[in-house]
């Protein structure tokens, strides 16, 4: 089974570092997706492991290509995905991996994770590996440890790398800093789904495909190309000297797939030749520190014994209107920057 099931329940059934370094670098699947596991623990006891993991198999890393796929609701994306991957398998002779996240309820924690039962050519493809996570969360349209998995992915042998986020409607910010190509998936009748985007999604793409072009659809699909390909030409050109297209495709016909993945192809060298993917590469490491830093920061603010004495009374008080989340905010923080020796407040 090319997929994974989900993280093991406080931190069982670990391997030694080696196994791990091994597995992964052989292509096994059932290691791979146990390696992913580990960086994905929020226990202690795995993040001394997982960073060596990193570290051991950071030299076979980098030699993907990583494509984030984002889109409105209902546009299909689980759909083109595993039109798309069985077109890279079939058609082109390469492996893939694919990134889903689900995005966890706010209000029980827990996600679908239904992925690999909507992709079900690439969930019984053997040169496929599938991994859904929750997005426990972390903002931005992906997993919170999905730049990690990707390195995973990458020393596994995989030559592509899928990244399927939440969706529109996010901050999709952070996909875009870990992938190469960055596309968004529309559906036709462009007038008023051109309102409904973001203009900062649309500053960021590196491609559009106009999904579900197919039957009674066909016309207005081809109507709803022209308009978003107009509406991008009044953005200003990108700095990597690409501009964006946009293509119409049915992943139901299997029709304009593989055009989108020439499109992919084509600004790949053109970003090579370049010296371009590089760079945006080290951008995107740039943004990957600045994230581990800020969760590292969260992690140890709410982990600090006073703030986490005090944070409870202290969001039943904001819940219910006797404090501002201001003097709230204000109270946590000078707990956690005060000495050890100093004992919280309590009310």
């Amino acid at each position: 089974m090319p997929s994974s099931s989900g993280p093991d329940r406080a931190g069982r059934g670990r391997l030694p570092l080696d196994q791990y370094v091994k597995g992964v670098l052989a292509g096994d699947r059932v290691v791979l997706a146990r390696a992913i596991t580990l960086i994905e623990s929020r226990l202690p006891s795995d993040a001394d492991k997982s960073a060596r993991l990193l570290d051991a198999i950071l030299p076979h890393t980098g030699q993907s290509r990583r494509i984030g796929i984002t889109g409105v609701p209902g546009v299909g994306k689980s759909t083109f995905i595993d039109a798309l991957g069985m077109h890279v398998i079939r058609d082109r002779g390469e492996r893939l991996a694919v990134l889903t996240v689900d995005p966890s309820s706010p209000i029980s924690g827990g996600s679908i994770l239904g992925d690999k039962t909507r992709m079900e050519r690439l969930a019984a493809e053997p040169h496929a590996f599938i991994r859904p996570s929750p997005a426990g969360g972390y903002l931005g349209g992906v997993a919170r440890r999905t730049r990690e998995t990707i390195l995973l992915c990458e020393a596994a042998g995989y030559r592509n790398v899928l990244i399927e986020t939440v969706g529109v409607g996010q901050s999709e910010t952070a996909v875009r800093s870990m992938s190469d190509f960055f596309l968004l998936l529309m559906l036709a009748g462009a007038g008023d789904e051109l309102q409904g985007i973001k203009r900062g999604i649309i500053e960021m793409i590196d491609g559009m495909a106009i999904n579900k072009a197919d039957g009674d659809n066909l016309k207005k699909a081809e109507r709803a190309r022209v308009e978003y390909a107009s509406a991008l030409h009044l953005f200003p050109p990108s700095g990597d000297g690409w501009t964006p297209r946009v293509l119409t495709c049915s992943a139901t016909n299997n029709t304009g797939i593989a055009e989108v993945w020439t499109m992919v192809l084509e600004h790949e060298a053109q970003l090579e030749a370049s010296g371009r993917i590089a760079e945006r590469r080290s951008r995107g490491d740039l943004q990957w520190l600045e994230d581990l830093i800020s969760m590292g920061l969260a992690e140890s603010f709410q982990a600090q014994p006073a703030v986490a004495i005090r944070l409870p009374a202290l969001r039943r008080d904001v819940l219910e209107g006797r404090v501002t989340p201001l003097a709230a905010s204000r109270e946590l923080l000078s707990l956690f920057s005060a000495p050890a020796s100093v004992p919280p407040r309590t009310k």
